[in-house]
């Protein structure tokens, strides 16, 4: 009598406690479909019905006469889930105390029956070949920087400052060619390559650097912009014996690309590459994982320096790689002269350079919001004018309109000041289109074009234009811009955000990297360590001293933080278990907690925790576990489908912003 098999499954559940491997038995005619990584439908007792789910692992009974439940069924003998990305989520997922449910639901597309057909009747596809020609660009496009190609045979960490310069007269930045360098140069080897990008502007670049390097047939897009069937299709690829160049955004890093040997991260301060869904798991830190379970080279590269990834630098976890000769671009901090008003908003040296760029080419003016008015005042108290029903900041879309809460949406037709009495606005910051208009009308005849998250430009051509775009949203121009124009600067930089010189620095290194080499870049009206940074291009530098000025504060990434929200007493409960599991833990991390409770009926407080790296598994597991236990402690019998989890704790690690 044969002994029957056993198969090993994760559950597709967001359930904490069922957040492990379930035994079943594999039933007689199931036995020849059932593999590791193909998706089944089991039964869950407990709660009576039918649940998807990956097999894992396939064994043969250890000869118990243990009961289990039988698979139901297969949903398709199609492996999706190697075990080189099983094993790659659930170390995410323990890393960030979350459930390795919810790392495969942002890397393993939903099954598509008719590409899953096509591509299983379709020939398998061929090894692709890179020409000689495509290699030797690779070479040259890589050797600025010594040793790094050696660096990436070798499967090291690095970062590099990337050029700051558009490719020739292409529209896009050069950037896109060293990164599509390296991906050639890993794919000439035989290896494949990831490279994860925030937007699809940015992968958009690479896309087309790689596309006069290496045929169709080498690149697999991911991202969520394709179709369903499109998507599902472009994920078997990856799944193929066959090495590619995977080009995607942050679920783009899980890709289970064959025998990869790069994972290049472009731009990783930027909050797009930072997953909002549950674990909630930055790409940089899913990439660094990847790499030492994989041991490929993992490629850091960006206009400026995140702290985060300086840290790695200073404990010498990454290596930085210099270029041979650095460039940079022409940055002049401007300011009012003797005899402007303080009021002007472009100082004189800024708009006669705009003048002047104009005669030959496109200019590009960086404000910091969209909009007319994005925010008005009293015009005699000068205090914020605030919605008489949600309290909400007022704003205006046009001249002379009527105000519109920027919250409620509401009109404010019959607006008095709460303070003084007063009905009159006045306009405190002019958005994109005020801007647009008013230099509009200081350059007769040229062409204006607003770029903002109501009006997406992506390309403009070489011809003379003036281009008013919010920061993130500037449109790539054919050679670059003649001028760059960096307002309102000084505002930007009023955030409270812990990491506002941080993103400042990006967002104006990211606009200076779109000028023509040469072309003047004005930063105006803003002094002091991250315009001497964007001055003299010393990027790194800057991180350097932000991450010295964080450690005696203990605060990120100088230290790993972590959230706790719930009910106050399951809060309370977990930080108590905290300390148990974790002696050694410093006596001030705990920081709150604090009450956010919205109804007098149930009090919800949160709470964070600051620790060190080397603590990380202990306070992950502690906090996992903890979750764990306040959601079996939750459970209430129903009488119709059986007892149903509610878990009010959530917690999430390596949050960015420590904000209670």
């Amino acid at each position: 009598m044969s002994k029957r098999r056993v198969a090993r499954v994760q559950l597709e559940s967001p359930v904490p406690q069922l957040d492990r491997l379930f035994d079943y038995a594999v039933p007689h005619p199931l036995v020849a479909d059932t593999a590791p990584g193909v998706r089944v439908k089991v039964p869950l007792r407990s709660a009576g019905r039918m649940m998807d789910a990956f097999v894992v692992d396939v064994v043969a009974d250890d000869g118990t006469e243990r009961p289990l439940s039988s698979i139901e069924a297969v949903v398709s003998p199609m492996p999706v889930l190697p075990e080189r990305l099983y094993t790659l989520a659930r170390r995410v997922a323990d890393r960030a105390a979350g459930s390795v449910s919810d790392v495969l639901r942002l890397a393993v597309p939903k099954r598509m029956v008719r590409a899953e057909k096509a591509w299983a009747a379709a020939p398998p596809p061929e090894i692709p070949e890179v020409v000689p020609a495509s290699g030797s660009r690779a070479e040259q496009l890589l050797a600025p920087y010594p040793g790094l190609a050696a660096a990436l045979d070798a499967g090291e960490r690095v970062a590099l400052d990337a050029p700051p310069y558009p490719s020739g007269d292409l529209p896009r930045g050069a950037w896109a060619d060293l990164l599509a360098a390296a991906a050639v140069r890993t794919l000439a080897r035989g290896r494949s390559a990831v490279l994860v990008v925030p937007d699809y502007r940015d992968q958009a670049q690479v896309l087309a650097a790689l596309a006069e390097l290496v045929t169709p047939d080498a690149i697999v897009r991911d991202d969520a912009d394709q179709s369903g069937p499109a998507r599902y299709a472009q994920y078997l690829r990856t799944l193929a014996p066959v090495p590619c160049i995977v080009v995607g955004r942050r679920s783009g890093v899980y890709a289970p690309a064959h025998d990869t040997g790069l994972v290049a991260i472009w731009d990783d301060g930027d909050s797009l590459l930072s997953e909002p869904l549950a674990p909630g798991v930055h790409a940089r830190d899913a990439a660094l994982v990847r790499q030492e379970l994989e041991h490929s080279a993992l490629l850091f590269a960006g206009h400026t320096r995140t702290t985060d990834v300086q840290r790695l630098v200073e404990v010498g976890y990454v290596r930085e790689i210099a270029q041979t000769r650095r460039p940079s671009p022409r940055v002049v901090l401007s300011a009012t002269r003797e005899g402007e008003q303080r009021q002007s908003r472009v100082p004189s040296s800024a708009f006669a350079a705009a003048r002047e760029a104009l005669k030959s080419g496109p200019v590009l003016v960086q404000v910091a919001r969209p909009g007319y008015a994005p925010s008005l005042v009293c015009a005699d108290c000068r205090r914020p004018a605030r919605c008489q029903h949600c309290a909400g900041p007022l704003r205006a879309a046009r001249p002379g309109a009527t105000p519109v809460c920027a919250w409620c949406g509401r009109s404010a037709h019959a607006w008095t000041c709460g303070h003084c009495g007063s009905a009159k606005l006045r306009m405190a910051s002019s958005g994109s289109e005020r801007t647009a208009d008013e230099l509009g009308r200081a350059f007769p005849n040229t062409r204006v074009i607003v770029a903002d998250g109501t009006h997406p430009v992506a390309e403009v051509d070489a011809h003379p234009a003036l281009v008013i775009a919010t920061r993130g949203a500037e449109p790539l121009a054919r050679g670059g811009y003649h001028a760059v124009i960096l307002l309102d600067g000084d505002r930007m930089l009023q955030n409270e955000a812990l990491r506002i010189g941080e993103h400042c620095l990006r967002w104006w290194s990211n606009a200076a990297a779109l000028a023509a080499p040469g072309a003047p870049v004005h930063l105006v009206g803003v002094a002091g360590p991250v315009a001497r940074a964007l001055a003299t291009w010393t990027q790194p530098a800057y991180a350097r001293a932000e991450l010295a000025d964080r450690a005696p504060l203990r605060m990120p990434p100088a230290v790993r933080v972590a959230s706790v929200d719930g009910h106050a007493r399951n809060v309370d409960t977990l930080l108590a278990s905290l300390r148990e599991s974790v002696p050694d833990l410093d006596p001030l991390a705990v920081l709150g907690p604090v009450d956010t409770s919205e109804s007098p009926d149930v009090a919800t407080s949160r709470a964070l925790v600051r620790f060190d790296y080397a603590h990380g598994r202990a306070v992950a597991d502690a906090l996992r576990a903890g979750v764990i236990a306040d959601a079996l402690r939750a459970r209430k019998p129903r009488k119709d489908r059986g007892p149903k989890p509610r878990s009010t704790l959530r917690v999430r690690l390596d949050i960015p912003e420590p904000d209670l």
